[in-house]
């Protein structure tokens, strides 16, 4: 009993059959990022700088629009809602806070605002972070609640009242009923690319700016390297040959040794090529246009002003639009009803030129009255001019005026 014991545990210690073969690999598969919050956010905007650059620039404009409120169809500059969104609480200013809002709507496609009530007014306003939060469904499939963890403690928001506690904004997103893809996950691909290419830059730097080989060992009769001298030559390679001081050292080699090389040269990989092509792609995926990115080989826009009147025109101001409107319908219950928050174009230097285009065309219109100009150019009505006045004039005696408040 023993002997056939021990003949059944000699067949279950045999090694594997397939030891012996020769193993043949191929390229492999590309490893891309994992698409959640924290390592987007890693390896694209704290570690890629087209992507932070392209956060920041969009953000940072949105957060400095000025902005109107409009109460029954009347504009005001000054309005309780305007000054929450001024100073929304006690850690940061209104443009730090609508920067944050920003940020996280682009890098993860949502954004989630928090809304702290006194007395059944809204007091401070705050920007939580979007990994921490969770959506709680109700029966009918909307959110009916949402769970915010942090250090293990959850608090849960429910969405009661005739404010809810948070503002979710989200992106559109074909796949998800709750969550918004952001534009960072859209370009994950050539983040990747881009920060391989950065990678590999850097490690042949620090391998004497030259492609990596193999020495070959040419004995006679088939001979091999004893294990001292391996070790030996290993050690004279890491020390003498690699990192930036040895660059173009020449190697020196030793009877029936050969250098091969076994990698292809960044004029083959076109190196360079493809690590702009990577860029302008995560540009793209931002909506900023390249050249205000510094990325070379753009020729889209003529100029640098155009480059940045399309920037405001096709990404800054559709995102701060949606964005006002979002916080006015949230917030309007604890204001008035019919409270509109809008963007106050005029005020926005990078499209002066588009606004004084405006202005002469409207001028040079002798079909209208004076209100219905006042009223293509974003002014109230003007009761104190005489009937068939062309208004041309107000526009230049009166710039900063917006109607009766």
């Amino acid at each position: 009993m023993l002997q056939r014991l021990s003949r059944l545990w000699a067949r279950e210690q045999k090694a594997s059959r397939a030891a012996r073969m020769i193993r043949i690999e191929g390229a492999g598969f590309a490893r891309w990022t994992t698409r959640d919050y924290t390592a987007l956010a890693r390896e694209g905007f704290s570690r890629n700088a087209v992507v932070h650059r392209a956060v920041k620039l969009v953000a940072e404009n949105v957060a400095a629009l000025p902005l109107l409120v409009y109460e029954d169809g009347t504009p005001h500059d000054r309005h309780p809602l305007t000054d929450l969104i001024a100073r929304p609480n006690p850690r940061q200013d209104g443009a730090a806070f609508l920067e944050a809002v920003t940020a996280h709507l682009i890098i993860s496609g949502n954004a989630y605002v928090e809304a702290v009530l006194l007395d059944g007014a809204v007091r401070e306003l705050f920007a939580l972070r979007p990994d921490r939060m969770r959506v709680v469904p109700g029966p009918d499939g909307w959110a009916r609640a949402y769970d915010y963890t942090v250090c293990g403690r959850t608090v849960r928001f429910e969405q009661t009242g005739e404010v809810p506690p948070i503002l979710h904004l989200a992106q559109f997103n074909p796949l998800d009923d709750h969550y918004g893809l952001g534009a960072l996950e859209a370009a994950a691909v050539a983040v990747d690319i881009h920060n391989a290419a950065a990678r590999w830059n850097k490690a042949l730097l620090d391998n004497a700016a030259r492609p990596s080989g193999a020495l070959v060992y040419a004995g006679p009769d088939g001979a091999v390297l004893a294990e001292d001298q391996y070790e030996r030559l290993k050690r004279e390679l890491e020390t003498s040959y690699q990192g930036a001081v040895n660059a173009g050292r020449p190697l020196l080699l030793e009877g029936g040794l050969d250098w091969k090389a076994m990698s292809l040269s960044p004029k083959d990989m076109d190196f360079l090529e493809a690590k702009n092509s990577a860029a302008r792609e995560i540009a793209l995926a931002f909506g900023v246009p390249p050249m205000l990115l510094g990325i070379p080989g753009d020729n889209t826009y003529a100029n640098y002003h155009e480059a940045n009147r399309a920037l405001w025109r096709h990404t800054v101001l559709p995102l701060a639009s949606r964005i006002a409107a979002a916080l006015a319908q949230w917030l309007a219950p604890s204001f008035s009803t019919s409270l509109r928050l809008e963007i106050d174009t005029d005020r926005v230097d990078a499209l002066a030129d588009d606004r004084a285009a405006l202005w002469e065309r409207v001028a040079g219109a002798s079909f209208l009255t004076t209100d219905e100009k006042r009223a293509m150019v974003g002014f109230g009505p003007a009761d104190h001019f005489a009937e068939g006045q062309t208004g041309a004039a107000s526009y230049d005696e009166r710039p900063d005026d917006r109607g009766d408040e």
